[in-house]
């Protein structure tokens, strides 16, 4: 395929591809810095230097763009560590967690994005992906974990994982509290503990 193909169709090193991560940078920008709310493709388009009939045509709504965002975020994620253990492997998890959420990009991107999903259920429904993406990537250390015997077989292996960031997302949106390592350690620790208790053996 040229590179003046049909769009939406994603060639590496093309220009289709130099425009989608143009767009994607573009929206990232306009979300931390406006919220979903302030969100607008028209904006968008000349935050990135493209045309806005190239931005409607290939994302069609905010809610498109946004959710082709969260997949770009998933496909750029970090794959996952494996340590040899269920508290190593968790607790590298925990710190990837701990340094995105307060990265001074990454932090308040998510923020935004959880409030979006918050009121509008495509969003929400591409958050959900994106999480899901995250968790099953990490999803094997637990099961190696399993086949080790540090962990009760019929554990929940996806349970255990976001168990590990479920308590970091509450300081970050919830409490306000601390949010550094140590805090990330410990949630790694508790969920660790719960997993070899049988806390999570699907009944």
């Amino acid at each position: 395929m040229a590179d003046g193909g049909e769009p939406g169709t994603v060639r590496p090193g093309g220009r289709t591809a130099r425009v989608r991560e143009a767009v994607l940078r573009a929206a990232e920008d306009a979300l931390t810095e406006q919220g979903f709310t302030g969100l607008d493709l028209a904006d968008i388009a000349r935050r990135a230097g493209v045309g806005k009939t190239t931005v409607y045509r290939r994302w069609g709504t905010v809610t498109g763009l946004v959710a082709d965002l969260l997949a770009d975020m998933a496909e750029q994620s970090a794959p996952r560590t494996e340590t040899g253990s269920l508290l190593g492997d968790l607790t590298a998890n925990a710190r990837l967690v701990q340094r995105t959420l307060t990265d001074p990009r990454q932090g308040p991107l998510f923020k935004a994005l959880i409030a979006a999903a918050t009121g509008d259920t495509k969003t929400a429904a591409a958050l959900h992906r994106f999480y899901d993406i995250r968790v099953r990537e990490w999803a094997p250390c637990v099961r190696q974990a399993v086949d080790r015997g540090e962990v009760p077989e019929g554990t929940d292996t996806h349970e255990v994982v976001r168990a590990v960031s479920a308590p970091l997302y509450y300081h970050l949106l919830i409490s306000g509290g601390r949010l550094d390592e140590s805090m990330a350690d410990q949630a790694a620790q508790a969920a660790a503990t719960a997993a070899r208790a049988g806390v999570y053996v699907r009944s």
